[in-house]
């Protein structure tokens, strides 16, 4: 299974370097929802980063298809106490994922400096990653730090899920795209935010479960190849 998702992610980068106008990297506002309603009322946003190729497809005179491949950081932190408390908790989740977005973009007419807006959806394949945990317990401190563990999930396989189990995230996530920003003669100013509508946890059908997902706004400096 690892072997197919690796090979697929090459031709898709070599597919997209061929149309691909655009190099971009940036930071990441990454969160997980923890309410029903999408809410993240009880975790902390966690910082990481992004790096891709997008492409720039003219479909219309003011509109283009821009699909990518993307390598993103996407997580939380939760905390409950405090440092100075004889008893805290926290944790950080922080997967990282190979993104194929794929987004619809109206740009303003032709000019040196152009507004641009769309919005698409979004794969994602689960290649790594880490979870931390610390905190002290009655005065006592403790911590961790494991790697992620993916589910092996063949996506032609609609009613199972391989290597599934509590403590092991879903491979795949996919959700929805958000793009605005600005394009000038060389360079690409843009803001993002993805909207996952994949659960997080694998192998469990449980209404508790949906709620999790992931959340990124996004800022990026792309440069036009």
């Amino acid at each position: 299974m690892k072997t197919k998702i690796i090979a697929a992610v090459f031709f898709l980068m070599a597919g997209v370097s061929v149309q691909g106008q655009v190099f971009r990297g940036g930071v990441n506002l990454a969160n997980i929802s923890v309410t029903n309603d999408g809410d993240v009322d009880d975790n902390k946003m966690l910082t990481s980063f992004q790096v891709g190729v997008i492409g720039n497809i003219k479909i219309l005179p003011m509109l283009f298809f821009q699909p990518g491949v993307i390598f993103t950081g996407k997580g939380s932190k939760t905390q409950a106490g405090e440092t100075t408390d004889a008893t805290y908790f926290r944790a950080t989740s922080n997967p990282y994922y190979i993104e194929i977005p794929a987004n619809f973009v109206l740009k303003t007419p032709t000019g040196p400096i152009k507004l641009f807006a769309g919005a698409g959806p979004y794969i994602a394949i689960g290649v790594a990653g880490k979870n931390k945990v610390n905190g002290k317990f009655l005065g006592t401190s403790f911590s961790s730090e494991e790697k992620i563990e993916w589910s092996n999930d063949d996506p032609s396989t609609l009613d199972y899920e391989e290597g599934a189990g509590y403590g092991i995230m879903k491979r795949f996530d996919y959700g929805l795209n958000g793009i605005a920003g600005i394009e000038m003669s060389r360079s690409v100013l843009s803001v993002h935010y993805g909207h996952g509508l994949a659960k997080l946890q694998s192998g469990s059908n449980s209404s508790a479960d949906d709620k999790s997902k992931h959340r990124v706004f996004s800022i990026t400096l792309g440069f036009k190849l």
